[in-house]
């Protein structure tokens, strides 16, 4: 392989705009073709204060059973199939455009009330060490009356196993409260979680800027700018949650009782403050632009005046060389055996007498 095809692989994963297109080329009128899922999983957690049946079922048909109860039901479905979940929502009495929002690909967070039905679709978020990225994965929750339906894309993953753990001890209050209760505990574990990947995006951003610090190199900028991208994700996935926790606050739903209403009003405070951190990352980042150019113009500068030292040096010996080079009959000492002696003595003379007269000036 040939010099320039190995640069080329090294260089090009770290100057890649493949992120760029991926977060910024999005066409709204132009819907997404969302890929089926080979399988899906469906975990059901029916409860009340004292029992909780908790069970994976085999077919979408399974979960029928749990519509009218006078308990709880959590339904959560990973993988996103259209066939399930239309046989899903049609049993449930979920609108045909909520579905049609369950399906789709890419949406903003959003909440919306259609026929007695709540909707909510979000993004949880996650963040990849190994490609210092922000991942997303699109959810929906769908509250009816006793019954809360979750949709998710990757089955593998979720930040609700701690939600799972409380639903299992009898005394926790999920337990004793309704479906509302439990729709406000999902939201407010995704939003919580969104801490989690802004503390990971905080220490890159702390371990830049040591680096540009310590030592500015154009890898330094790179990172700047595929961090400044992840910022541009966790922003967009962030700032759309208060409008939809919002909604969650005046609505007049008859599924959300009043005492409800205190706690949708803390997760809404959670995301104000994550909104708010996230302007502030972006401001950090914009920052670490700055320090990275005031770095590179002060290297620039400590090059420009190591030179220029230089060549004020050189420039009396050039003189001294310069006049004792003339081609003329007649030049003082050019005939005198000590002339050269002289010359050279001069040559190196003037110099030092110069660094000492720059030192003591403090210009180096």
């Amino acid at each position: 392989m040939r010099p320039h095809k190995y640069i080329k692989r090294i260089i090009q994963p770290i100057f890649t705009t493949g992120r760029t297109k991926e977060i910024l080329h999005v066409n709204p009128t132009v819907q997404p073709i969302r890929e089926e899922a080979k399988e899906i999983k469906i975990f059901i957690y029916n409860y009340d204060g004292r029992h909780l049946n908790e069970m994976q079922a085999e077919t979408p048909e399974a979960c029928f059973d749990f519509k009218d109860t006078n308990n709880v039901s959590w339904i959560n479905i990973d993988g996103i199939r259209k066939k399930d979940v239309e046989l899903i929502c049609r049993k449930f009495g979920v609108h045909n455009l909520i579905v049609e929002d369950i399906l789709s690909v890419g949406q903003r967070p959003k909440t919306d009330e259609i026929e007695g039905i709540m909707f909510c679709l979000l993004n949880m978020l996650y963040f990849n060490d190994r490609h210092c990225s922000v991942e997303q994965e699109q959810i929906s929750i769908v509250l009816g009356k006793n019954f809360v339906l979750t949709f998710q894309e990757d089955a593998s993953r979720d930040v609700f196993d701690s939600l799972r753990e409380k639903l299992r001890l009898s005394s926790s209050k999920i337990r004793h409260s309704g479906a509302d209760y439990l729709c406000y505990s999902l939201i407010d574990m995704i939003v919580d979680h969104y801490f989690v990947v802004m503390e990971s995006l905080g220490e890159k951003i702390e371990q830049l800027e040591e680096e540009i610090i310590r030592n500015t190199n154009t890898r330094s900028l790179a990172k700047i700018n595929s961090l400044r991208k992840e910022l541009i994700v966790l922003k967009r996935n962030v700032s759309p949650v208060r409008d939809l926790v919002n909604g969650f606050i005046k609505s007049e739903s008859e599924l959300l009782e009043d005492r409800t209403t205190k706690y949708f009003k803390d997760v809404y405070d959670h995301i104000v403050q994550a909104n708010d951190l996230a302007e502030n990352y972006r401001d950090m980042m914009t920052s670490l632009q700055d320090l990275y150019l005031s770095k590179v113009n002060l290297k620039m500068n400590e090059v420009m005046k190591v030179m220029a030292v230089v060549t004020c040096l050189l420039a009396p010996a050039t003189v001294i060389g310069g006049i004792f080079g003339m081609n003329f009959d007649i030049i003082p000492y050019a005939h005198n055996q000590w002339g050269f002696h002289v010359t050279v003595g001069f040559m190196l003379l003037v110099p030092v007498m110069m660094l000492f007269i720059f030192k003591r000036r403090g210009w180096f």
